[in-house]
């Protein structure tokens, strides 16, 4: 049995990759220089520094504990069910029916097959799903005698004794019990597949493993439904579990929902739907002692989720009513919010929104970062403690040059008033670096994040437990903007949480007016609305390399940033980023990166595949990229450098964490952009493509955009046909009495 976490990558189920795809070998002609020096450009083919005294992982590890401490609080708060939605009936009905028997002590109810709903619907399916990579254990690490004693337990049932440490981390102290009890526990780590945990089943309970075991059908659903939050759902609707369950040789998907209610594994939930009500016929005879059994009977979804989803998503609602419905506190004067307030355009439209409002939504390209860096600027010159926050290094860093620069020159191009001091810091972290304490104000004395005003960049890609710690964190009166591009790839974790907000109309939102403007901007702009537009390119600013496979996709690629773009357009191979849709594939990024390091740094990989100044991607956790360069390495791990400091990767961490960077997938370089971007796009990719995926990618280029196109027509038809993929979530509902009635 084996686990391989890098078959595919760990993101949505919109980067689909290449992985199971292998495209032909083949350099072909030399014409990736011609093509930047002689071609006009068309569109038509077209880490977080850890501090001293905390590393960076462990400051993210004791994040994701608090989290689990605050889901286990609200977990012990609730007395009943989480129920929405009203007037129940049906399947609806006899699910809650089946959870109070559970918790009355009853025997519970049997669960019929979900009926379709009546209307049809995107289907959620779990089917294309991400195996996550494996997360290291946390600084409390198991116990060696815990270890080993689940090595002996794995080597018993012929699985691989390298998931001992995972499995102890997973299960804890008694890992080795719970194993022997329940052999399918194998499922929570990482990587494990249902048939793989079947194997092991059998090995250790022999003539005692059957496919309708309890215990196998509870273990697959909390898997599907880790599957589908790889995927972005936060629930699945219960037809689309069950017909999953089903295809896992589930034989009574019912009996195993029912069993994993009855022992508080998953939650359920009716949710009513916005369909137009549908009233109730009356007979001739229907007396008028009918008429409340005649009301109007509204649509119900029933959901299926894990405990740890549905808390974050109801803490998440929650923080944000308490945004909405709060009137933000009186800092700096009326005079000094109104004198902000007459900048020009969208500008002003902003910060008058933000003056009187707790939660503002904020939607833009990269030249629309103007308009949040003025509000910061403004908001900090009159005194209150304002900070913004993006999703990566490169993104804080880009956002903290804008701040400085503009600051410096006293004014921004659309003539804001400057109230802060020219020399002041720029007031910048990353997400999960705020929320860590590694970086931003801290916290103050009630544990709250001391500031006033917190402005959050690159807003897509916050999933639910982060958005829900985010607003847990702020203190009473502060204000919150969330700022993004719609149009990008969504979160890595589960959820939409910014579509969501945005498709709520619950909170003031400000369209930026800025154009992102050159040839880049103007093609991207273009795909944002389903058009792949021709350009023009003077300065060789959109160039199209065509190839015929992947073996010259990989050629022309290293060619172009190796020589190509370095010499025409001057733009160094340190700041030209390659990106690809998946990992596997002859066209992949391990593929890409091995030819890329061949080229621009050859050595034997004596550290663990890496040589010093390799070019690097590390995660220090699941859904996060953190672009860097190898030092070199000791016993204490590889030492790399991440944004500017130092960090050390521990050795047994390597494999899972630390990749080659010259090439990264969509995903990966979400949040941040390069002078030069190279996008890759050989004829197995045409499957991965969809217009999110094909805006973020051109979009990460600042000044040059190289397309090593081989997929025909199946690019233009992404654009204007292909939209982002549907995702379950139940933010809107839970929203929904947050919005304004005039709305």
């Amino acid at each position: 049995m084996s686990t391989d976490p890098e078959t595919t990558e760990t993101s949505p189920a919109e980067d689909t990759g290449t992985d199971a795809v292998e495209g032909a070998e083949g350099t072909g002609e030399d014409t990736a220089e011609a093509a930047v020096e002689g071609t006009e450009g068309t569109g038509e083919a077209t880490a977080e520094v850890a501090a001293p005294e905390l590393s960076e992982a462990a400051a993210e590890l004791l994040a994701q504990k608090l989290e689990r401490e605050r889901i286990e609080r609200r977990k012990a708060e609730k007395a009943g069910p989480i129920v929405a939605g009203t007037k129940l009936s049906g399947t609806a009905a006899e699910l809650l029916a089946a959870v109070r028997a559970v918790e009355s002590g009853e025997k519970p109810v049997p669960i019929p097959s979900a009926k379709p709903e009546p209307a049809p619907r995107p289907s959620a399916a779990p089917e294309a799903v991400r195996r996550p990579q494996p997360v290291a254990a946390a600084p409390g690490a198991p116990a060696t005698e815990t270890v080993e004693s689940v090595r002996r337990v794995l080597a018993e049932g012929g699985a691989p004794e390298t998931l001992a440490a995972q499995v102890a981390a997973a299960l804890g102290e008694i890992a080795d019990e719970q194993l022997r009890e329940d052999p399918w526990q194998l499922l929570r780590v990482p990587g494990v597949r249902p048939e793989q945990a079947d194997g092991f089943a059998r090995a250790l309970l022999g003539a005692e493993c059957a496919p309708d075991d309890e215990r196998r059908g509870r273990a697959v659903i909390a898997w599907l439904l880790e599957q589908a939050a790889l995927a972005g759902h936060t629930a699945l609707e219960a037809s689309t579990l069950t017909a999953a369950l089903a295809k896992q040789g589930v034989p009574d998907p019912d009996a195993a929902t029912q069993s994993a209610i009855a022992e508080g594994e998953v939650l359920v939930f009716q949710d009513a739907l916005d369909e137009p009500a549908v009233p109730v016929q009356r007979t001739d005879d229907a007396s008028d002692s009918d008429e409340d059994s005649e009301a109007e009977e509204r649509p119900v979804r029933v959901l299926i989720g894990l405990e740890r989803y549905a808390l974050a998503e109801e803490s998440l609602a929650d923080g944000l009513a308490k945004l909405i419905n709060s009137v933000p506190k009186e800092d700096g004067s009326a005079a000094d919010w109104e004198q902000a307030g007459a900048a020009k355009g969208s500008t002003g439209e902003l910060i008058r929104a933000v003056a009187g409002h707790g939660l503002v939504l904020h939607t833009g390209g990269e030249a629309s970062l103007e308009e949040p860096a003025a509000l910061l600027r403004a908001a900090t010159g009159f005194g209150l403690r304002a900070w913004a926050a993006a999703h990566s290094p490169v993104g804080r860093d880009r956002f903290a040059a804008l701040l400085t620069r503009s600051t410096e020159s006293g004014s921004t191009s659309s003539g804001e008033s400057e109230s802060s001091e020219p020399g002041d810091a720029p007031r910048t972290a990353t997400v999960a670096g705020l929320l860590s304490g590694a970086e931003g104000p801290g916290r103050d004395a009630d544990g709250a994040l001391d500031l006033d005003l917190l402005v959050v960049l690159d807003a897509p890609q916050l999933d639910v437990e982060t958005a829900a710690l985010l607003t847990e964190s702020l203190p009473d009166g502060a204000r919150l903007v969330l700022a993004g591009d719609p149009a990008v790839l969504w979160s890595a974790g589960p959820g939409r949480v910014f579509a969501d907000l945005l498709a709520s109309k619950a909170c003031p939102q400000v369209v930026s007016r800025r154009p992102d403007l050159g040839p880049v901007g103007e093609l991207v702009s273009g795909i944002g609305i389903g058009e792949l537009n021709q350009v023009e390119a003077p300065g060789k600013e959109v160039v199209i390399v065509p190839v015929r496979d992947a073996g010259e996709a990989v050629h022309r690629t290293v060619q172009l940033v190796a020589d190509s773009v370095p010499r025409v357009i001057g733009v160094p191979a340190e700041q030209t980023v390659v990106i690809t849709p998946g990992h596997g594939g002859a066209a992949g990024t391990r593929a890409l990166n091995v030819a890329l390091k061949e080229r621009l740094n050859p050595g034997p990989g004596r550290f663990g595949g890496f040589d010093p100044g390799d070019r690097i991607a590390y995660s220090p956790a699941p859904g996060r990229t953190v672009p860097g360069q190898v030092v070199n390495a000791d016993a204490e791990g590889l030492h790399l450098t991440c944004a500017g400091g130092p960090v050390v990767v521990p050795k047994e961490r390597v494999e899972q964490a630390v990749r080659h960077g010259w090439a990264l997938t969509a995903h990966q370089a979400v949040g941040a952009r390069w002078p030069a971007v190279v996008v890759v796009l050989p004829g197995d990719a045409a499957q991965a493509l969809s217009r999110p995926w094909v805006y973020t990618a051109f979009s990460r280029a600042d000044r040059h955009l190289s397309v090593v196109h081989g997929v025909d027509q199946a690019l233009p038809r992404a654009v204007a046909e292909i939209p982002a993929k549907p995702r379950t979530t139940r933010l809107p509902v839970l929203l929904r009495p947050q919005v304004p009635a005039e709305v």
